[in-house]
């Protein structure tokens, strides 16, 4: 039994988290470059046993496709054929940004460091979508 990564793509950034091996928790894993992200997964799937790849599925409010939705299916398509034996699945994502904003504000980060660090918030994002999917289980 693999564990199960979340993916939270940027444009600039990608936030990762895992599962502990027994699939009951999400932690904030990493903040990568996107442009690193099929490098990084290459790398960490070699390390460490992963069965299911969860991608944060971007869509507007109303429900439509936003900019990102396109990226998202490209990417999906992309993994698909670099990770065959690995399960994907999307889902949404909407509202994560804002949970993991109140969640630094939460833990105490002051306003100043919550924007130095806003790698943190892609990785917390990606945590937040781990958990989603781990709670549709």
């Amino acid at each position: 039994m693999g564990r199960v990564i979340a993916i939270d793509l940027g444009t600039k950034r990608t936030g990762l988290a895992v599962t502990d091996i027994l699939k009951i928790t999400a932690n904030p894993l990493e903040t990568i470059e996107t442009s690193k992200l099929a490098d990084y997964l290459t790398q960490y799937f070699q390390k460490e046993d992963v069965e299911t790849i969860v991608l944060g599925y971007p869509k507007s409010l109303d429900g439509t496709d936003n900019q990102m939705t396109p990226r998202v299916i490209s990417l999906k398509s992309r993994l698909s054929k670099l990770f065959p034996d690995k399960k994907l699945v999307l889902v949404d994502e909407r509202y994560t940004s804002k949970m993991a904003m109140q969640s630094m504000i939460a833990m105490g980060s002051k306003k100043k460091d919550r924007k130095e660090k806003a790698g943190n918030l892609d990785k917390i994002s990606a945590a937040i979508i781990l958990q989603t999917y781990l709670e549709q289980l």
